[in-house]
């Protein structure tokens, strides 16, 4: 069974807050040049001192997978202990960890190949402004699609799926974490919103079948169903290259309306997640009060 890695604690109360998704273009079969260009994006969007900035899905290497077996960094991170930077194996995390503490900003760090032992997982990390490495969450859910004639895709020939569900504090919110194809199982975001989560963000990289059909609407729909913020972080289009992104790194409130949206290039989102939304769409449609477990099961019930 997944567990929630998470502490319960009581969330934190609610703060506005600014959120930043980078839309990251340039990726290339160089580790070195994406880590460097992130870093260099991760700084501009930081020129408006937002509270919060988020990485794409795979920022760090090309999209396939093919490429993540060859691109992995061992992290090593362990959920509730404290985290050896100076020891750590992963070129990624220390350039997010170095960059966080530099401009004093959280990050989620879009996601990465991850190796650990002989398994390989697509895993996102999470900085606060201190450039401490505070959680971590491996894509639960594998992408394996085949749509005739459109899109195969078959991530579960190199990577193994995550088995806990995450989520982290910082001093304006709870913040639930998916990553991409995630967003299509409805249980993850209802349990994350109902551990207390005020916003979900799932990096992700849809295609250009996939995209056009459910991208919006799937955000929208974990909005609304779960009455929490809810974004995802798409790196741009590059017809290129072997995977085409949707881009379109978008922010949806509670009440299913789309705050801010990238096209499909390199671009900075900046929106303002602002309580009074969060607070006034549970209050004036009550469904964290009226579920009927009486008659049907809640998922969270046996976390």
């Amino acid at each position: 069974m997944a567990t929630l890695m998470s502490k319960l604690t009581t969330p934190p109360v609610f703060k506005r807050f600014s959120l930043v998704l980078v839309q990251l273009g340039g990726v290339s079969a160089n580790k070195a040049d994406n880590l460097k260009h992130a870093r260099e994006m991760i700084l501009k969007a930081a020129g408006k001192k937002p509270d919060l900035i988020v990485l794409p899905e795979c920022f760090n290497s090309p999209y396939g997978h093919v490429h993540f077996p060859v691109y992995a960094e061992k992290i090593g991170y362990v959920p509730g202990t404290s985290y050896n930077l100076a020891q750590s194996e992963s070129d990624s995390v220390k350039m997010l960890s170095s960059v966080a503490k530099e401009i004093g900003t959280w990050i989620i760090g879009g996601s990465i190949p991850e190796r650990d032992a002989d398994q390989v997982y697509n895993t996102c990390t999470v900085y606060n402004p201190q450039g401490e490495l505070v959680a971590l969450h491996r894509k639960v859910h594998l992408f394996d699609i085949d749509i005739p004639g459109k899109i195969k895709f078959k991530e579960s020939e190199t990577l193994t799926g995550g088995n806990t569900i995450n989520f982290f504090d910082t001093e304006f919110a709870r913040v639930g974490l998916g990553i991409c194809y995630d967003v299509r199982f409805p249980e993850q975001a209802a349990i994350l919103a109902r551990q207390g989560c005020h916003i979900l963000i799932y990096p992700g990289a849809f295609n250009l079948t996939t995209g056009p059909l459910h991208w919006e609407l799937l955000q929208r729909a974990r909005a609304v169903d779960n009455q929490v913020y809810f974004a995802m972080c798409s790196p741009a289009r590059d017809m290129s290259a072997g995977y085409h992104a949707w881009g379109h790194s978008m922010v949806v409130d509670p009440m299913a309306k789309v705050l801010g949206e990238a096209q499909d290039g390199e671009e900075i989102v900046y929106v303002d997640i602002d309580p009074e939304t969060f607070d006034s769409a549970r209050a004036g449609i009550p469904v964290t009060q009226q579920r009927r477990f009486d008659v049907y099961p809640d998922v969270n019930a046996a976390r």
